[in-house]
């Protein structure tokens, strides 16, 4: 009723370039992951440790959950942070980021 035709490659062989060119497409593929993912993340963690350790009484700062402040005090994995006239609140160091209304 229906003939169905099988057909079987065989003794085929990639072109003796093709593993280079496969290497350096791969080695390609890492290079433009690093330079697009890995590295912006690395200077972007960079920045944040530098603005920990710049830190000071009167910087006014955004905590990782979007509440705006002025340092008030600090110690070494800590900051107090006003928030209103007669809040004060503390947070981690690592939760503070640099106000962009500074």
């Amino acid at each position: 009723m229906y003939d169905f035709i099988f057909l079987q490659a065989g003794g085929q062989e990639a072109p003796a370039g093709a593993f280079p060119i496969q290497i350096l497409f791969f080695i390609a593929i890492l290079g433009v992951f690093y330079f697009f993912m890995i590295r912006p993340q690395q200077k972007k963690q960079k920045e944040e440790r530098v603005f920990r350790e710049q830190l000071k009484k009167g910087d006014k700062v955004v905590t990782i959950g979007g509440i705006h402040g002025k340092v008030t005090s600090m110690n070494e994995t800590s900051a107090v942070i006003q928030v209103d006239d007669n809040t004060k609140i503390r947070f981690e160091k690592t939760a503070l980021r640099p106000s962009a209304t500074e």
